[in-house]
């Protein structure tokens, strides 16, 4: 199966500048954040950035959703048009990670491999439990906190298959390729050698960090071990595949799939794309967070 890519697919790949464009008020429901392209055209972080940066270096992009010792829960709003990055929202209410000592907020710069599906129809041999429904996580560990919306280019270092509430969510360990470390970290081991206890730290995170919601701890397979740089990159190249037949409606979603540069039935032009930010919520001052979200929990 092969995504054929137009002309206009072909002029985003050359366009690896990516800017942002806020609308609503961040804290509040209304907050989201849209994507444009070195054009300035709007785009889907979902479906236009591509997932290699740089193919012959096995260099991937990453979606900056969490940075790193924040606790807001964002992520690609993947039903809705372009799919900006907004705040997750259970029971009526904003989603924010607790800390659970000693760790606050997120350990690392999470978020997403663009134009990556793990298919909730699908089920993976290896942890016999379908998929989440969502494009790829991951954990960038260098040294610098980023910008919610930064485009990073990445190399994988490892795979952990968590299993949340019976579905794979895999978490894949990366660095950002211009990080003081990233020439010394290759694999899982180099991560252990270089940064010693993270790994361990990584495991317990999200073993726990539900726990204080009421939720049960995760589970993982592969006896809650890492695997591999090239098993990583095999199980991203697999939901690459994933997301092919999503946006090729190969396979049934709803999923918001419209894109700018695929060249697809479900491609928009620029004016239809800039359409659905104007629409969006007026850009406002941030809401108050209650002070609840820096408590520590225990586990």
């Amino acid at each position: 199966m092969s995504l054929r890519l137009g002309a206009v697919q072909l002029l985003c790949r050359k366009m690896s500048t990516f800017s942002t464009v806020q609308r609503g008020a961040e804290a509040t429901e209304s907050f989201r954040l849209f994507f444009r392209n070195g054009n300035g055209a709007a785009i889907s972080p979902f479906h236009d950035i591509p997932l290699l940066n740089d193919p012959d270096k096995h260099v991937f992009n990453m979606v900056c959703e969490v940075p790193r010792f924040s606790n807001a829960k964002m992520e690609m709003a993947t039903k809705e048009p372009l799919n900006p990055i907004k705040q997750d929202i259970k029971k009526g209410k904003l989603r924010y990670v607790a800390n659970v000592f000693p760790y606050h907020g997120y350990l690392w710069n999470y978020g997403a491999i663009p134009q990556t599906w793990e298919d909730p129809g699908h089920k993976d041999a290896r942890t016999e439990c379908n998929g989440d429904n969502d494009p790829i996580d991951v954990c960038e560990i260098g040294h610098r906190i980023g910008k919610r919306g930064d485009v990073i280019a990445v190399k994988l270092l490892g795979a952990l298959a968590m299993i949340d509430e019976g579905e794979t969510d895999w978490k894949i360990i990366c660095i950002d390729v211009n990080d003081p470390l990233a020439e010394k970290l290759n694999d899982v081991a180099d991560v252990e050698r270089e940064m010693p206890g993270l790994l361990d730290a990584t495991v317990r995170w999200f073993r726990v960090y539900k726990m204080p919601d009421g939720k049960p701890e995760n589970k993982f397979a592969f006896n809650d071990e890492f695997q591999s740089a090239e098993f990583a990159r095999s199980v991203v190249m697999e939901t690459h595949e994933q997301w092919k037949a999503l946006v090729n409606k190969q396979t049934s979603s709803e999923l918001a799939i419209s894109n700018t540069c695929l060249g697809n039935e479900s491609s928009v032009d620029s004016e239809k794309a800039d359409s659905t930010v104007s629409a969006a919520a007026e850009t406002g001052p941030s809401a108050p967070i209650s002070a609840s979200v820096d408590t520590w929990r225990y586990c």
